[in-house]
């Protein structure tokens, strides 16, 4: 009998103490759109220039500027030259489509993914700790990390922060929430492939909500930094504001009763109707049921929506929202 030689040794490897990535050799795509953002581009893109983290492409999608915009981003000459600027025309379908345009960009691919609006200044640390909060993580696991923002006003005063929140980032959250705007976001690409999903054309509430909404509602991870990342530029401008000062929180609580938050909620849920299959049971069972409550009697509706979970993030937006549920504003 022939003598067979011994199966070669394997050695049980602790992955771990494997040895990590290096941090600078991770590829981040910076996402920005464009429109007549002339007056505070440059200094956002010398922001992203001065990053601790140099590993970065900036891809802009410009939705028509009729300014100089497009004329201020050609001088960028060195950068676009070497490939580390990429300039696209946008839909014009608003700024959420505009965003997921880019998303959806088949010629755009990096380990990570951050939203960039035009006019903010990034910290110097910004992509670095992101980076650092979500390298760790599986990466088939959908991940997002986002913070708060110190807020300027258009001649770069600073004027005040955006909400600090508590409670953990979850998908009971997340269904009547949005935590953090999409220019602190950076995305993983399991997350950024869970937007792909969301097929042109559809009505979109704001792309840092959908972000959140899919990340959580697929079982991701989303890291809350309480620490801001940069400053958010306040201005008359702006598409969409920090919702920090009285005057905006009593619109916003405005905006609740006066059926706009429905509306919300129906886009979110129909968005949601797409990707349900893929979602976790536990999830799929939370949804039906705030569905159903959103279309029940009062006692039924109260009792439904308490059994899915769902909550804001302070004592002032939990006391909103129980109102809003008994009058069916939800």
């Amino acid at each position: 009998m022939q003598h067979q030689p011994p199966p070669p040794h394997r050695p049980n490897i602790d992955l771990s103490i494997m040895p990590e990535k290096p941090l600078s050799t991770c590829s981040v795509a910076i996402l920005m759109c464009t429109y007549n953002g002339q007056a505070y581009l440059e200094e956002q893109i010398n922001s992203l220039i001065a990053q601790t983290h140099q590993n970065w492409t900036l891809y802009i999608s410009d939705d028509g500027s009729t300014d100089g915009t497009v004329t201020l981003l050609n001088n960028y000459r060195d950068l676009i030259k070497s490939r580390r600027i990429h300039i696209y025309s946008g839909p014009r379908q608003g700024f959420a489509e505009n965003f997921m345009s880019l998303i959806r960009n088949s010629d755009i691919n990096a380990e990570f993914y951050a939203f960039s609006d035009q006019d903010d200044i990034w910290f110097d640390e910004k992509l670095e700790r992101s980076i650092k909060a979500l390298k760790k993580l599986p990466v088939d696991q959908p991940a997002l990390y986002c913070s708060r923002t110190r807020l300027i006003d258009k001649k770069g005063k600073v004027i005040g922060f955006s909400p600090a929140f508590n409670q953990p980032p979850a998908f009971q959250n997340a269904l009547i929430q949005s935590i953090a705007g999409a220019n602190t976001m950076l995305l993983n690409n399991a997350a950024r492939n869970l937007l792909k999903k969301i097929p042109s054309g559809t009505n979109i509430v704001a792309h840092d909500w959908l972000s959140y909404l899919l990340t959580t509602a697929h079982g991701g991870k989303v890291i809350y930094d309480p620490e801001p990342t940069l400053d958010y530029r306040q201005h008359e401008a702006n598409v969409i504001g920090a919702n920090s000062s009285l005057k905006e929180r009593v619109i916003r609580i405005g905006k609740l009763f006066d059926g706009r938050f429905q509306q919300w909620t129906d886009s979110n849920l129909r968005i949601l109707r797409v990707v349900e299959d893929d979602l976790p049971s536990v999830n799929r069972q939370m949804l039906d049921e705030f569905r159903l409550g959103r279309n029940s009697s009062i006692f039924t509706r109260l009792r439904l929506m308490k059994r899915s979970g769902i909550y804001r993030q302070t004592i002032a937006g939990n006391i909103t929202l129980i109102l809003a549920i008994c009058l069916n504003k939800i």
